[in-house]
């Protein structure tokens, strides 16, 4: 990982577009290893949920709300380059508030339909939006293989009201397809390694993996410290993360394959 993820230029454009890819934010042999470490990974196969998505598939997923010292997943949710980036961006301190791995394998991973991450964690006891999360490819990301999908700018649309749809929490289509009428869509194809970092209210969705090709992702997802939660949740409220070198995400993730 590079020591310095952000620019100026990507500071502004995070507040004005929600979103921002960050290119090869893992290196290449980093890149390599979080993808073998997760597809040879036991406990992904045994604790992975299938949350159908209403559009006649399902996604799979598996969430952790805890960080580890012999996990390369922890490594980067506590590496100093990607916190310091998401306090830069936030503008105060963060900790961790989960991580999860979205497996759409070929033919057969479905949809997430349009939602705001905030449109979940709002149910938390989160009073501000000032939550992000970064999305890291496991697998190269493309359209053929149901990329994420964003509205650029629709984070400052403010909180929309979601409605269950299937197993996932849809925002209220009426806006969604208003939204889609003014603001550009975005699909964010990009390279294993590379990262996109949104904002909890951005718009977002991704189509069914319909290609022959795997689309694994990992996703940081982070809250800030003024921001705890008034009360608990299957989430965790704020405790102090302890930044980490980016080195150990290459030494954690070579102890785990060995």
């Amino acid at each position: 990982m590079r020591s310095q993820l952000l620019t100026e230029g990507q500071l502004a454009a995070f507040q004005r577009d929600g979103f921002i890819i960050v290119p090869e934010l893992l290196s290449a042999e980093e890149a390599d290893l979080l993808q073998k470490v997760a597809k040879s990974d036991r406990e992904i196969s045994l604790d992975r949920q299938s949350r159908v998505d209403g559009e006649g598939g399902s996604v799979d997923l598996v969430v952790r709300n805890d960080v580890a010292s012999d996990s390369v997943y922890s490594a980067i949710v506590q590496a100093e380059p990607l916190v310091s980036a998401m306090e830069a961006l936030l503008q105060d301190e963060v900790y961790h508030y989960h991580h999860k791995m979205i497996l759409k394998d070929p033919h057969v991973g479905g949809a997430w339909t349009w939602h705001q991450d905030y449109g979940y964690w709002y149910s938390n006891g989160c009073l501000y939006p000032d939550m992000a999360s970064c999305m890291i490819a496991v697998d190269d990301a493309t359209v053929e293989n149901g990329c994420l999908q964003v509205l650029r700018g629709s984070h400052h649309m403010g909180r929309i009201e979601h409605l269950q749809r299937g197993d996932q929490t849809g925002a209220d289509i009426e806006r969604v397809e208003a939204a889609l009428e003014r603001l550009e869509l975005v699909h964010v194809e990009i390279p294993s390694g590379a990262g996109v970092i949104f904002h909890a209210n951005l718009l977002h969705r991704s189509d069914r993996n319909n290609s022959e090709h795997p689309r694994w992702a990992f996703i940081c997802c982070y809250n800030t410290r003024h921001n705890n939660p008034y009360r608990e949740s299957k989430h965790p409220r704020y405790t102090p993360l302890t930044k980490q070198s980016a080195d150990r995400i290459a030494e954690v993730a070579r102890r785990q394959l060995s």
